[in-house]
């Protein structure tokens, strides 16, 4: 009966698009090699630029790293593509990333809607190449080669790197541990699927939003993988909300790693749910939870738990664990924010300048006497309206 869960969550999965098909994959691969020649290009161009010896320009290069949902083999049919450009040490991200990348990419006709976000804490490059959205940031290695295959986890390449760039490579360093940590990669991916899935419908996905990120999810997810190696993809989904249910926050969690040493501090009271990055004993995933959003969080892991703690009820349908939140009727009020610009270029510098301090809102929204019930089954929910089709 188990089985026979894990067979229709699967199929519901498939049904509502979550998995790309053949052609879709092939065009996401076509493009990230379309911009890794466009990345060897440039550096190519800026060591000439920077008169580098002829020796030097001939074997320089570049790369690009996927992170994400991508990088985790989680993306479906609609998701962007999250990429890190990695350049030698002469690549400067203000001079070169910024400027000669950014021009060369807006010359390409296959490139649309192309504009800097540079005000936040990972500053990365936004545009759409044929079609699929792009986040690009940027990290400069003390290398003057950066392989294509580059091994991220050698500590040669990780010397030296600046807090903006190791904010950046952290994303993919995260990645490629939880895929190295989880004992089905597999059983993980089909997983942290129906989560992100569940958590978009009920409305607990987000960071910027101030809610759990795909980051969170993955580590959420790998750490249950570890903890159930052996049971199936519906016993993983149940044991998903039972444990974050009743998790004791703020105790943190994190991986086991046989390579790092036991955190000294047990728990992490900065937070509301702190979540260990899995390449650190020391380190968090960057969190915008607040008071309001962590009750939500909680409460829809409850709900959850209720509706999958029975797996084997004759009536046990995946459509009642996964159905849409319904805001209008939980919420009389609702805060929709309009961002204009004259032109396209601004409204994207504009767009990421209030994401980024999105979070702000968020907490002066808790501050307003009687907006946030501290009841946990009350909860503030602000969307911000899609900036591509406001003017």
């Amino acid at each position: 009966m188990k089985e026979e869960r894990s067979l229709s969550l699967l199929q519901l999965m498939v049904n509502e698009g979550l998995v790309p098909s053949l052609e879709e994959e092939e065009n996401r691969k076509t493009v990230i090699e379309k911009l890794k020649q466009i990345v060897v290009a440039w550096v190519k161009r800026v060591a000439w630029q920077r008169r580098l010896p002829k020796q030097d320009i001939a074997v320089t290069s570049a790369t690009l790293l996927t992170y994400g949902s991508y990088g985790l083999g989680v993306h479906g049919s609609e998701s962007d593509i999250d990429a890190l450009c990695v350049g030698p040490y002469f690549a400067t991200m203000v001079d070169d990333f910024f400027i000669v990348l950014y021009n060369m990419l807006k010359s390409r006709p296959e490139v649309s809607e192309i504009y800097c976000v540079k005000d936040v804490k990972v500053p990365l490059m936004r545009f759409v190449f044929d079609g699929i959205l792009i986040d690009l940031p940027f990290v400069q290695l003390k290398v003057l080669v950066v392989p294509e295959n580059l091994d991220i986890l050698n500590p040669v390449f990780l010397r030296d790197i600046d807090e903006t760039g190791w904010k950046s490579l952290s994303r993919v360093l995260a990645n490629t541990q939880i895929c190295r940590l989880v004992p089905d990669l597999k059983k993980f991916q089909s997983m942290l699927r129906c989560v992100k899935f569940w958590a978009k419908r009920r409305g607990v996905y987000g960071n910027l939003n101030g809610f759990l990120g795909g980051i969170h999810l993955a580590i959420l997810a790998a750490f249950v993988c570890q903890c159930d190696p052996f049971v199936g993809l519906s016993a993983l989904i149940s044991h998903f909300f039972k444990k974050f249910a009743f998790w004791p926050w703020p105790r943190p969690v994190e991986l086991q790693d046989e390579t790092l040493h036991p955190t000294l501090n047990p728990t992490e009271t900065r937070l509301y749910m702190p979540i260990r990055l899995p390449f650190s004993s020391y380190e968090y995933c960057h969190s915008n939870i607040t008071k309001s959003t962590f009750y939500k969080i909680r409460t829809e892991f409850l709900r959850g738990h209720n509706l999958t703690k029975d797996l084997l009820k004759f009536d046990f349908d995946w459509h009642n664990v996964l159905e849409p939140f319904p805001y209008t009727k939980k919420y009389a009020w609702f805060l929709k924010i309009f961002l204009s610009a004259s032109k396209q270029d601004e409204l994207g510098d504009w767009v990421g300048w209030i994401k980024s301090r999105f979070c702000c809102l968020l907490f002066k929204l808790e501050e307003v006497q009687g907006l946030c019930d501290p009841n946990p089954a009350e909860y503030i929910d602000v969307n911000i309206a899609d900036p591509h089709v406001i003017f």
